[in-house]
């Protein structure tokens, strides 16, 4: 288990791969931990240990939230623009593009293959925190910074004495910036990532995959990272120019494998993904075609 100063670093299964994510525990006068993604084991362990004060979640998604019922009387806090979200199933199948892409009965076809778990998990959420307010847990200050993108309410923990920010779903992975609930916008990705460089950090921890990166490794991943949306961007404006319509455009497989397009969830993401890029290349979906479209503001 990595630590810094008060801060200890907790694993997920398979480098943190989602399903899961690492957690973080702050080891002081108050005990709080920053996500649930970790291993459940260890998560128990902890709670059995120290009887957690507080649990805080960036945000909703699974990877981070699927083990907050381990805590059953622990308060629970997750930002103020999702906390409405996860008051309801139907909440979280609207932001996450199933409604979107497949209606009522997709969103009901869905709602079969949740685990009970992570449904106590998100309606055990008892509270919100604000945004870039200065948190106070025994000697350890941290900061909630608002940044969108991946989500609408994603939230990065800031250190500021420690020199440290958890960046969560801002990842590094090869996989590239995830953006592709209908909660998630490209342009706030960009913008939040370049403020999260732009912090007084030394040490950036993120959620999955490699963890840890100085600020320097940080950066150059960074720019590695973003530039994969322009990649997208050019993948699907060469095959829109071709001709091709969106049902087979949403086939291939541009953000995940085409094999694993099989799977309702992933097929649900790709598409979503594809019509952000689709937006910001001016085109929209018309059932089937892809056509051009005038900017309005």
């Amino acid at each position: 288990m990595k630590q810094i100063g008060p801060i200890k670093i907790i694993e997920g299964p398979n480098y943190s791969k989602v399903p899961y994510s690492r957690s973080l525990f702050i080891d002081g006068a108050e005990k709080v931990l920053i996500d649930t993604g970790a291993d459940p084991s260890t998560l128990s362990n902890l709670e059995q240990k120290h009887s957690m004060n507080l649990i805080i979640n960036t945000h909703y998604h699974p990877d981070h939230t699927c083990h907050n019922y381990l805590f059953p009387n622990t308060e629970k806090w997750i930002n103020p623009i999702e906390f409405e979200t996860v008051s309801s199933i139907e909440s979280v199948a609207k932001e996450n593009g199933i409604f979107q892409e497949w209606g009522k009965e997709g969103v009901d076809q869905w709602k079969k293959t949740i685990p009970d778990e992570w449904i106590t998990s998100l309606l055990s959420i008892n509270g919100t925190y604000e945004y870039d307010k200065q948190y106070n847990f025994g000697d350890v200050n941290m900061i909630l910074l608002h940044t969108p993108g991946h989500t609408k309410g994603f939230a990065c923990p800031y250190f500021p004495d420690l020199g440290v920010v958890y960046t969560g779903d801002y990842d590094m992975t090869a996989f590239g910036p995830w953006y592709n609930g209908t909660d998630g916008d490209i342009e706030d990705f960009v913008r939040s990532g370049q403020r999260l460089l732009n912090l007084d950090a030394d040490v950036y921890i993120t959620g999955h995959q490699k963890g840890v990166f100085t600020k320097t490794e940080f950066k150059s991943a960074m720019s590695d990272y973003l530039a994969i949306i322009d990649q997208r961007d050019d993948i699907i404006s060469k095959h829109v120019q071709s001709g091709m319509d969106f049902e087979k455009l949403s086939s291939i497989g541009i953000f995940y494998p085409k094999k694993t397009l099989e799977h309702t969830l992933l097929r649900t993401w790709e598409r979503s993904g594809i019509r952000k890029h689709l937006e910001r290349l001016g085109y929209i979906v018309k059932g089937t075609e892809i056509k051009s479209y005038v900017r309005t503001k």
